[in-house]
């Protein structure tokens, strides 16, 4: 009789257990504050997943196991195990074998309109004389894209001219830019916060990167100008990259059908930039496009605006200066989130949620001029013309 007492202790502690798992699974990653925002079977499926398991799990522990129904005994222990080995999988809606994709290289801005020392160059100069000159040894510099205007006139106000050579100021892309950091051939790069995996390298090169702030950026949502959303919240945001959400009826566009919500590279500083928005919340991988003719000129700014069915189904993100400045996509918008606009002004007095600090980065401690140039950086002089180029300078 004790032991009886015993076992079904244990198995109310074992059933118990299992559903506060299953319970903290489901509130991890949101599908309690969410569910009635799922509209699509993917995004459902690591609920039902979590929802077989413990049935399973129930089952096993309290159906009497007899010989007459061994074979569903058996039949529920492999459901069960299959459904907890699908999970991680049905997070990130990974169901497909061919992705739509594109072997074209992408579409970026003509940098060269910013490069320092030319005569009609966009990089930004000083209504005075610098503070900082160069005239020996000049750092190496290198970083995102979006970020090449700033730097290229932090150069162009503080390098020697004459000792000058574009090899000093160079644009790779910001997954580049921290390779090649780590590898000792930069000594400065100016990029977003470095991801999980850029950070991984680091450490695993022995390489010590060390960040320094320099200024603040609006991360920003893009749709097609047709698109009648003009306003979107963080929890939607959220939605549509975990896979939640599939579709623009949700949000309040009856017709708007499927949201293509396009994504860039890992290790892109954008791709970083959502990685932060969407926290501990796994994104769901990109799913297969309707047409192979809506990967256009593989470039987001531009994918944004592509129609399907008479409509701009896109969803995408940037920053404020490359989406509004450096690679304007005259057919699309930024939304407001929340009902807060990616201006400068609501950057700085933080209403848009949004915003993250961009970072001058060096392999350990910066030295010599190294250290000179980002001291210089952190000026009033640099401060300026972070300010005039079109970001926003760190709060005063």
């Amino acid at each position: 009789m004790i032991k009886k007492i015993i076992w079904v202790i244990l198995r109310a502690v074992i059933t118990l257990t299992a559903l506060i798992i299953g319970s903290y699974i489901l509130h991890r990653y949101e599908y309690f504050i969410s569910f009635m925002y799922i509209d699509n079977i993917v995004g459902m499926l690591p609920v039902t997943l979590v929802i077989i398991s413990l049935g399973g799990m129930t089952a096993l522990l309290w159906f009497k196991h007899t010989k007459k129904f061994a074979p569903l005994s058996v039949a529920i222990a492999l459901i069960t195990i299959l459904s907890v080995i699908l999970f991680p999988t049905a997070l990130r809606g990974n169901w497909w074998l061919n992705i739509t994709t594109s072997s074209e290289s992408e579409v970026m801005p003509d940098l060269s309109v910013y490069a320092p020392f030319t005569e009609s160059s966009k990089a930004v100069r000083l209504d005075e004389e610098p503070a900082l000159r160069l005239t020996d040894y000049l750092p190496v510099l290198d970083g995102a894209t979006a970020l090449y205007p700033i730097y290229a006139a932090f150069a162009q106000a503080v390098y020697d001219y004459n000792i000058f050579s574009h090899d000093y100021v160079l644009s790779t892309n910001t997954r580049n830019a921290y390779e090649a950091l780590i590898a000792g051939k930069r000594d400065i790069i100016f990029v977003a916060r470095a991801s999980e995996q850029q950070i991984a390298a680091a450490r695993a090169a022995g390489a010590d990167l060390r960040f320094t702030p320099i200024g603040r950026e609006a991360f920003v949502f893009i749709v097609g100008k047709e698109n009648p959303v003009y306003n979107i919240t963080q929890r939607q945001i959220r939605n549509i990259y975990s896979g939640k959400t599939a579709y623009w009826r949700t949000l309040g566009w009856r017709d708007g059908g499927r949201i293509i919500a396009f994504q860039r590279p890992e290790g892109s500083g954008s791709q970083t930039g959502l990685q932060i928005i969407m926290g501990g919340l796994q994104i769901q991988v990109p799913q297969p496009l309707p047409d192979v003719s809506l990967i256009g000129t593989n470039s987001l700014m531009q994918q944004v605006s592509v129609e399907w069915q008479g409509v701009q189904p896109a969803l995408g993100y940037s920053y404020r200066f490359f989406a509004t400045t450096m690679f304007v996509n005259p057919d699309a918008k930024l939304l407001k989130i929340d009902g807060v606009e990616p201006s400068i002004e609501n950057i700085q007095n933080g209403s848009y949620p949004f915003v993250a600090n961009f970072y001058a980065v060096t392999n350990g401690d910066p030295e010599g001029n190294t250290r000179l140039f980002i001291d210089w950086i952190l000026s009033p002089q640099g401060q300026k013309i972070i300010e005039r180029t079109g970001y926003a300078p760190l709060a005063r």
